[in-house]
């Protein structure tokens, strides 16, 4: 496991004890993980952004004191937040897999769903000989058709 993403799966563990939020101190966390503060920063501006759930906030000086709260929603507001904001006209596989997982996290979609939309939606199922930015086009509508199906299954079952 790489350091960002065992640092990642224990400010998440964290979170998971407190339930929504938590407060550390970035110092601290470098000490733990026998790292420089600069990568508890970049784990925590690449990883728990808005984007993601999560909003950041800090405290200059003293070790920097920072506090991570989960953003609670409704998942299918969420679903709606990715299909409205987040996936345009191209979608790149690696951004599509990041999505698949952040739905999945939100319980927007199951996680047979995630597995089976990232798998849809990876590089060897776009393996033809056209160019990136076509294959990134259908990517992006393949995915938009897979995640409007999963919220209209789920909005006629309730």
């Amino acid at each position: 496991m790489r350091l960002s993403d065992a640092i990642e799966a224990f400010i998440k563990a964290m979170l998971e004890e407190d339930q929504s939020e938590v407060e550390l101190k970035r110092n601290e966390l470098a000490a733990y993980f026998h790292c420089a503060p600069s990568q508890i920063n970049y784990v925590l501006s690449t990883r728990f952004t808005p984007d993601h759930g999560y909003a950041i906030s800090s405290q200059r000086g003293g070790g920097g004191c920072i506090r991570i709260v989960r953003v609670r929603s409704d998942d299918s507001d969420h679903a709606q937040y990715v299909l409205r904001e987040r996936v345009g006209d191209s979608l790149d596989a690696q951004t599509a897999r990041r999505l698949c997982g952040q739905l999945m996290e939100r319980g927007a979609i199951s996680e047979d769903e995630a597995h089976l939309m990232a798998a849809a939606l990876c590089p060897q199922a776009f393996s033809v000989p056209v160019p990136e930015n076509v294959k990134d086009a259908l990517r992006a509508k393949v995915f938009k058709s897979m995640l409007l199906n999963i919220c209209q299954r789920r909005s006629n079952a309730t």
